[in-house]
Parts: C-alpha cells; sequence; structure tokens
C-alpha cells in the first residue's frame, strides 16, 4: 500500500470510528510509522463504518437519525488482550467484539448505500489497525513489542463522524451511546 495518505482517502470522505484512547500509548509510535490513516489525522480507533455517506450528504436530519440509532446503544467496555491479522495488516482484537459488531450492523441496515468497507468483505470484523501495508517480518516484530504492553481495558461511550478535507481526517461530530 502507498506511503502517501492522501492518495488513500479523498476530500468529503466520512467514516464512523470508536476512538479507543487508553490504546494511544501502546499503539501510537507503530501507527504513525506503519498505518496511512493515523498519519492522516485519525487516532486509535475501530471503525464502526467506512466509508460512510459523502459529507456533501450529511445534514441535520443524517446527524439527528445518526444521534437517535447510537443513542440506543449501551456503553460498555472493550478488552484488548490479542493480536489478530489480515494479509499485510496488524490489528489489536476487542472483547468482547460483540458490541462493535452491532454499532455497525446498525447503521449499515439505516444507511444500506453505505456496506461496510464498501461491500468488500463479507464478514465484519471489528479491530484496530496498528500495521496495514506490511511485510510479516514487520509485523512479527510490532506483535512481539504490542504483547508486552497488553491487555488494556477502554470505555466504548460514543461514536465520531470522522470527514477527510483532501489532507487530513477531522471530527466533525460525536454521538454519544446510552449511559
Amino acid at each position: 500500500m502507498a506511503d502517501d495518505s492522501t492518495s488513500r482517502f479523498q476530500a468529503g470522505q466520512t467514516g464512523l470510528i470508536v476512538r479507543i484512547p487508553d490504546a494511544e500509548p501502546a499503539v501510537r509510535a507503530w501507527r504513525e510509522r506503519f498505518d496511512p490513516s493515523a498519519r492522516a489525522g485519525v487516532p486509535a480507533h475501530v471503525t464502526v463504518l467506512f466509508p460512510f455517506l459523502d459529507e456533501s450528504s450529511i445534514d441535520a436530519r443524517v446527524c439527528s437519525a445518526l444521534s437517535e440509532t447510537l443513542g440506543s446503544h449501551r456503553a460498555f467496555d472493550v478488552r484488548f488482550e490479542s493480536c489478530g491479522r489480515f494479509p499485510g495488516v496488524l490489528y489489536l482484537t476487542p472483547d468482547p467484539d460483540t458490541p462493535l459488531r452491532r454499532l455497525t450492523e446498525v447503521i449499515a441496515d439505516r444507511w444500506p448505500e453505505t456496506p461496510p468497507y464498501g461491500g468488500q468483505f463479507a464478514e465484519i470484523v471489528p479491530h484496530l489497525t496498528v500495521a496495514d501495508g506490511q511485510d510479516d517480518a514487520v509485523l512479527d516484530e510490532i506483535e512481539a513489542d504490542l504483547l508486552g504492553r497488553l491487555p488494556l481495558t477502554a470505555r466504548v461511550s460514543s461514536v465520531d463522524l470522522m470527514v477527510h478535507d483532501g489532507a487530513k481526517w477531522h471530527e466533525r461530530e460525536s454521538f454519544a451511546l446510552l449511559g
């Protein structure tokens, strides 16, 4: 994958994420080196839905529907104690992942024109990406370091709407979960 973060993302793209600030001390340095989304301004997170609607389509009605849809789900705790992999990708595995998966499903059900990952993958696999586009030797090195920093626990109490301005990602709005 390209190292230039701007080549992956386009102005007006949006996504919904769950920030995991408690993971930053363990993953920040690795993400800044090996995750294009980190270099583009996205904090440590688990993606709820990407891509979401184009920014030009997000109005007060959409934000209200997001608030209502997400606000009906309870806040929860998630624990990261292991790593997982996709080809060329190393990530932290959330446990439980069912509440995260459910958030993705309800948003995708409400906006069927925005399937998770553009419909590229059949299964929803919640994860916190640490490195993307790397060979196994690099991923092995990162995983060995991370395993010494785990476990970590985080409270999930909101979902953030992120917008790409052509150079960086920025939070546009945050939607609280129940409780």
